[in-house]
């Protein structure tokens, strides 16, 4: 068995798609998942699983989601080393700004051309970098202020994401 940890985008925020987290683990053990362990509300899950194809299992986890709770979600699924890969790539935070440091976690790699054209785009208060799958994020005035944001990125890459700060990354890691 293989350590993969999920990450649901959308859920438990602003009173829409609500799953509590004994519900995701109970749900994620349905399907022969092994020692699930959730982590914060937001819908990060590590677990275990026999199944190698990682574009199957977001399919497998994305339809029980529907079936079970009644909601579409986008879900992305990581190894340890792909985390482990994306936290190292980090250019923006360490341990002192971590609370500014995000990461919006890209299904598929974006299109080059629409890289290049947000490549261009500038705000004095955030700064973004692009890589195929992950747009590191850094908010001098916090996330909950951004004009780049999970919307943002989803609607100019073309490409489904979810967001996580520097700290739940950390804890993802550390949980792996």
């Amino acid at each position: 068995m293989k350590t993969y940890i999920a990450l649901l985008r959308g859920i438990n925020v602003g009173g829409h798609k609500k799953i509590k987290m004994a519900d995701l683990k109970r749900m994620f053990e349905s399907i022969d998942c092994k020692e699930v362990v959730t982590y914060v509300q937001s819908g990060n899950v590590v677990f275990k699983s026999s199944e190698k194809n990682i574009d199957k299992l977001e399919n497998i986890i994305r339809n029980v989601i529907l079936e079970t709770f009644g909601f579409d979600v986008t879900i992305l699924v990581k190894t340890k080393a792909e985390l482990k890969k994306i936290v190292e790539n980090n250019q923006f935070g360490n341990d002192e700004e971590a609370g500014s440091t995000y990461f919006v976690l890209l299904q598929t790699p974006p299109e080059k051309s629409l890289v290049d054209s947000l490549q261009r785009m500038s705000d004095e208060n955030e700064s973004f970098a692009i890589t195929p799958f992950c747009v590191y994020l850094h908010c001098k005035k916090g996330y909950g202020n951004a004009k780049c944001n999970n919307n943002f990125f989803e609607t100019k890459l073309k490409v489904a994401a979810t967001t996580r700060n520097y700290k739940t990354m950390i804890k993802l890691l550390e949980m792996v």
